[in-house]
């Protein structure tokens, strides 16, 4: 007789077996990746003692280097050497001016929208470079804990967007990693911190990494991990502090900006040094090498380096502000400043920082190593090795999503900063009589027209029942999981018919769409109202003739005189060209309840011809027999 072993989802069958489980820190410029083991949290070496993975790879013909080896090749062989993934994965052929024309890579015109970089191995995505540093890590864990991993958590920027989580899940697959889930990078440094610390709270996580940047504002409360608020730039970061230093670097040595690609590598890495010396003195000494021979020698100060990077640093500070009015708190309320991501290690940073919430920010946690920290933590907790763990994450989802409504407005379902997974609906109806079918367009944005939202999805759905106008009932359903993916569905409530669509768009927010879409709701709300109202009032005036023109031609030459007609039809008229005219909605509502008294006499003998022709051939005391019996 067989026997059956029955665990909790996510629980070993056999309580005292520790699975094993990491944390992966997929960073632009670096990775890492950590674990617990007993009981503590640490990232993980690799052979040669170094913790910290470079996320470059380098492809040959035969064989793919990953890690320091390759960011040495990369001056030699930029074509070949792939850097910064993270900034091109889930985006389109189209984004990639938004990220910058410094990117020294060949990329293939192609049907697809993927980006393809054309490498002497082959054409390859930003997924599969992103996965060649997946496997290694994901390697790393294996031989340092002897045995297969359970699964892992991967950390994402916590602006990063659908197509952006959805692309690092394909990296993860193709690399061969069990998911447990996606975790935003400042909730896994609230999770290092927090957990340690124990700090109940008002907390800031600012986090300045390589090729990001994200800031959120979180709340600590007996294990609970709220995230109030958040913003951020999927890029900016470290990567555009090396290039003002390079192109700084690239004029005093009297290049041109348009140089060869190795040259340019070259710069960027001299650019990149002197920033990271500078952390620790006011001045340093930097060399080139022309392309022409000989070499340049010059020297970069701090000060130097504080305005190059001044205007870039205050995109940042901007948005934390941004963040802070989002999350309802002032800048003196904020009990602790987490600093994450190893852009924060420049001084300048953490002037400005300290200077905006008035306090110094902590840095106890090496930043480089936080975020896999948290990261580590959380997956230990999701390979069932705490079952009574109370600890609980609950992120956000960082902008509206919503569908179009008639008239091209924005109909908000799930509200910016609303708590993930989460799973709202909403009714809707049909227009037109008789209509079968209904197209949902799925759009993301703070604005009130379509127009000045972002598209994600649209699909139809089809076998309504032909009813009257606003008769029908569809349930729009939208769900958000806890990697921040989205599902819409759309059901009609008495046939049961429905459609659905999961959301993986095929580009990725551009860098105007990341800073601007908030700020501009914020900018026009009142504008945008006005457009709304009037939208809204036009939509009813058109509602209201389709309406009144389909009563007409029923039974309009049988219940209106010659006289009468005519002044339906001229209040008809009237509404008809203020609609399309009018740009004020006031004027608009005026003129529907102005053709509503002029048609008044009209709506009256409708429901008095209908009443009679209802009543044809029966007698009075049947209709209240059927209402009371007993009136018998």
């Amino acid at each position: 007789m067989a026997l059956l072993q029955i665990a909790e989802p996510g629980q070993s069958a056999a309580p005292h077996q520790h699975r094993l489980a990491a944390g992966i820190d997929l960073g632009t410029t670096n990775s890492l990746v950590a674990t617990v083991r007993s009981t503590q949290a640490e990232t993980l070496p690799d052979m040669e003692g170094r913790h910290i993975l470079p996320s470059v790879v380098r492809y040959s013909s035969d064989n793919v280097e990953v890690g320091e080896a390759a960011r040495l090749a990369a001056p030699s062989d930029p074509l070949n050497t792939i850097s910064s993934a993270k900034r091109l994965i889930g985006r389109a052929i189209g984004d990639l001016k938004s990220i910058g024309d410094e990117l020294p890579y060949e990329f293939i015109s192609a049907d697809s929208a993927v980006p393809r970089i054309r490498t002497v191995a082959g054409d390859v995505t930003p997924i599969e470079v992103s996965a060649e540093i997946l496997k290694v890590l994901g390697q790393r864990a294996v031989d340092s804990l002897g045995g297969e991993l359970s699964g892992v958590v991967i950390t994402v920027p916590a602006y990063f967007d659908d197509a952006q989580r959805q692309a690092t899940k394909d990296a993860a697959r193709l690399a061969g990693l069990h998911v447990f889930r996606l975790l935003n990078e400042p909730t896994a440094a609230a999770v290092a911190y927090g957990l340690d610390r124990g700090a109940d709270g008002v907390h800031a996580i600012y986090d300045l990494g390589g090729g990001t940047f994200d800031v959120s504002i979180l709340r600590l409360n007996k294990g609970v991990f709220e995230v109030m608020a958040t913003g951020g730039d999927s890029s900016l970061g470290g990567d555009d502090f090396d290039d003002a230093v390079a192109a700084w670097l690239l004029e005093q040595a009297g290049l041109s900006a348009d140089v060869d690609r190795g040259t340019l590598r070259h710069v960027l890495d001299r650019a990149r040094a002197a920033k990271e010396a500078l952390a620790g003195s006011e001045t340093v000494e930097v060399e080139i090498d022309l392309p022409q021979g000989g070499s340049w020698h010059g020297s970069l100060s701090r000060e130097q380096l504080d305005s190059l990077i001044d205007l870039l640093i205050r995109k940042t500070i901007n948005t934390c502000r941004r963040v802070l009015r989002d999350a309802g708190v002032s800048a003196d309320e904020i009990e602790d400043v987490v600093m994450v991501g190893g852009s924060t290690r420049n001084l300048r940073v953490r002037e400005k920082v300290a200077e905006l919430f008035g306090r110094e920010p902590l840095v106890d946690i090496d930043p480089d190593r936080v975020v896999a920290i948290g990261a580590a933590i959380q997956a230990d907790v999701l390979a069932g090795n705490k079952p009574g763990d109370e600890m609980l994450l609950l992120d956000v989802n960082p902008l509206s999503l919503g569908v179009e409504t008639m008239g091209g407005l924005t109909e908000k379902i799930i509200p910016r900063n609303t708590t993930i997974p989460v799973a709202r609906a909403q009714e809707f109806t049909t227009f037109k009589d008789g209509q079968s079918a209904m197209a949902i367009h799925v759009v993301q944005g703070e604005r009130e027209l379509v127009a000045d939202c972002r598209s994600l999805a649209r699909f139809e759905l089809r076998g309504i029942p032909p009813m009257v106008a606003g008769a029908a009932r569809i349930r729009v359903t939208f769900a958000v999981d806890a990697d921040g993916l989205l599902q819409v569905e759309a059901r009609e409530q008495t046939s049961g018919v429905s459609a659905s669509v999961e959301v993986k768009p095929s580009y990725g927010l551009t860098d105007d769409e990341v800073m601007d879409m908030l700020q501009a709701s914020i900018d026009h709300a009142q504008g945008d109202m006005v457009a709304r109202r009037l939208v809204e009032e036009t939509v009813e005036a058109r509602r209201v003739i389709e309406a009144l023109t389909a009563a007409l031609a029923t039974d309009g030459d049988e219940l209106l005189s010659t006289e009468e007609r005519k002044v339906v039809d001229d209040a008809l008229g009237n509404l008809a060209a203020i609609a399309d005219q009018s740009k004020d909605p006031k004027i608009v509502e005026a003129a529907i309840k102005q053709l509503e008294k002029d048609c008044e006499f009209y709506v009256e003998r409708r429901m008095n011809s209908g009443i009679r022709k209802a009543m044809a051939g029966h007698r009075v005391d049947e209709f209240a027999s059927q209402e009371d019996p007993e009136a018998k």
